[in-house]
């Protein structure tokens, strides 16, 4: 199996679709935090830039 096919094969996929307002940007913080891509999950409620989320990019967000 080459490097491509493990990396398909480790993955997976899947979409968190909600109305504004709903908790998907501080879930999909969490899921980060524990999976270990991010040292530190903000709160969209969070003080200061350090804590703020990242994922949300919408102006009505």
């Amino acid at each position: 199996m080459s490097s491509i096919e493990q990396e398909i094969a480790r993955r997976r996929t899947f979409a968190i679709i909600s109305h504004p307002d709903a908790g998907k940007t501080t879930l999909a913080a969490k899921f980060l935090l524990f999976g270990g891509a991010i040292q530190m999950a903000g709160q969209v409620r969070a003080k200061g830039e350090a804590r703020r989320t990242r994922s949300d990019f919408m102006q009505m967000e």
